[in-house]
């Protein structure tokens, strides 16, 4: 189920909303989880027990660690939550990756002379568990959201294990902490101590709810009308072969790709975080207008916050930081990054992806950032639009050739592309990729105002009115103040229709985070 569907707009939320306002406060909880489980299970119940089995063991590893701590020990059994959580990662998301790659190296080596099979070939063909396990090209199926649940269930431990939140002893609590679902699937990436108190009681405001449901609804229309919109360009672009990309459609497609990621994301940050405060919880923001960043070392305070806290809490911190010589220094911001693109997807373009942005931290330290700060304030956005755009280029192609090439086009490498046409209308011909890919094939009316509508939103100035119209009624000027805000109202309704007519449409929109 999605956030992004009619069912979910118009049936289980306003269903579950009504029963959680209704039923008796020590009930809500209960009533939460049940239907944080029906959400997940909704498209695929068997893998729901692969969050039950991690909520399940790490919850007892709470318990487990407690205990050890409190006889002054706890670090063995840390070493064992870690095992379980990343074996859970690596046995759904990474082994088929790790046994392909695996056998391409020992192909290349003449150790073996073909391609090894499938991994989920070596199920018996009438076992159970191949329909249970097994997609239809028998690679193993990825439980969605893993990646998010399996962080946030463990550092549930850590943050025992380091004293920095109580371990709960309610099962049902530790459920609803992990599988919560407003944030389940693609995040923000919950700490257990910022909710802790919350999850044990909670109060639902009026003022709270009606925030959560501004903030929902300008999420839907981040998804529906700029994320998707832009998304039909970019996958049209990206579908071509690279040796018929023309440079001005290569341009199209990156920068329709660098709109849809973010609008696509912090649009479901906006309805997780609209969502929570309809029922009580704040959570804290995943983004913060990452494209307005003067440096990538800004980027990465700003673009996806859970996630590079969560890795500079729980990996770079404990691995020195910033407390060790230079060259560590810059040994544990490529690894945290490396092992950041990692987390993202098992494919080399994400290891390339999380290198190309952990080097460039390591630049701006090495003297780049000085230097930048020197310059205009222009130059450093552009700067960082360029880098962060290159780096896209990886996370979208499908394998390093293909971002490569893109790239080549992407800069004008290669000269003029022709394109060899055996067939009508034009026999035995050859033609520029420009002349037979042009722009407006790609790009609709449509399309520019959601890039436009991109562009604008991706700063700060909305809010900005926003500020300005608060500082009105501050003056007492409370008859313009009260004329915009109905502006606004009426601009939430707009935009609410308009996401419903799409949702209406039925058409699948499901986003990008899903899969990781």
């Amino acid at each position: 189920m999605l956030f992004s569907s009619a069912l979910f707009v118009f049936l289980f939320l306003p269903l579950v909303l009504a029963l959680y306002l209704v039923v008796h406060p020590r009930l809500r909880n209960g009533l939460l989880l049940l239907a944080s489980l029906v959400f997940y299970a909704w498209g695929e119940p068997v893998m729901s027990l692969v969050m039950i089995a991690s909520i399940t063991a790490n919850y007892f590893f709470g318990l487990w660690v407690d205990r050890a701590r409190a006889r002054g020990r706890g670090r063995g059994v840390l070493v064992v939550a870690m095992v379980f959580n990343l074996g859970l990662l690596i046995a759904f998301k990474y082994a088929d990756w790790i046994w392909h790659t695996s056998g391409a190296l020992l192909n290349a080596l003449g150790i073996v002379d073909a391609t090894l099979p499938a991994l989920g070939s070596h199920l018996a063909t009438d076992s159970p568990l191949r329909a249970v396990l097994l997609n239809e090209d028998e690679s193993i199926r990825l439980p969605i959201g893993i990646s998010f649940f399996t962080f946030q269930a463990f550092s549930y431990v850590i943050d025992v294990y380091r004293r920095d939140g109580a371990v709960n002893k309610n099962p049902l609590d530790i459920g609803l902490y992990v599988g919560l679902f407003p944030q389940l699937i693609a995040g923000p990436i919950v700490r257990y101590r910022d909710v802790a108190e919350q999850i044990v009681e909670r109060t639902v405001t009026l003022t709270g709810f009606a925030y959560g449901i501004r903030r929902f609804v300008i999420g839907l229309g981040k998804k529906m009308l700029i994320a998707n919109v832009c998304a039909e360009a970019c996958d049209k672009v990206f579908a071509l072969p690279v040796n018929e990309l023309p440079m001005d459609v290569a341009w199209l497609g990156i920068v329709c790709y660098t709109l849809q990621i973010y609008f696509d994301f912090s649009g479901y940050s906006d309805m997780a975080i609209g969502l929570g405060h309809m029922f009580g919880f704040k959570f804290l923001e995943n983004f913060n207008y990452p494209y307005i960043s003067r440096s990538i070392t800004e980027f990465w305070r700003r673009w996806h916050i859970s996630l590079s806290t969560w890795f500079r809490d729980y990996l770079y911190i404990p691995l020195g930081g910033n407390r060790v010589s230079k060259s560590r220094t810059y040994v544990n911001l490529v690894l945290v990054f490396f092992l950041c693109g990692l987390w993202h997807g098992a494919n080399f373009t994400f290891l390339v992806w999380g290198f190309y942005h952990g080097m460039f931290l390591v630049f701006e330290r090495l003297g780049l950032g000085d230097w930048l700060g020197r310059r205009g304030a222009w130059l450093r956005h552009v700067y960082v639009l360029l880098v962060v755009m290159v780096g896209w280029v990886f996370f979208r192609a499908v394998d390093l050739n293909h971002a490569l090439g893109f790239l080549q086009t992407l800069f004008g490498l290669g000269g003029e592309k022709l394109v060899h046409l055996p067939h009508p209308p034009i026999d035995d011909a050859w033609v520029s990729a420009g002349a037979l890919h042009p722009m407006a094939s790609f790009a609709n009316i449509l399309t520019w105002i959601a890039v436009a509508a991109g562009v604008v939103g991706a700063t700060p100035w909305l809010p900005r009115v926003g500020d300005w119209v608060q500082r009105l009624a501050e003056k007492g000027r409370t008859g313009l103040a009260f004329a915009f805000e109905m502006a606004g109202i009426v601009a939430l309704a707009f935009i609410f229709l308009q996401a419903a007519m799409g949702l209406a449409s039925g058409a699948y929109n499901p986003f990008i985070y899903f899969r990781f």
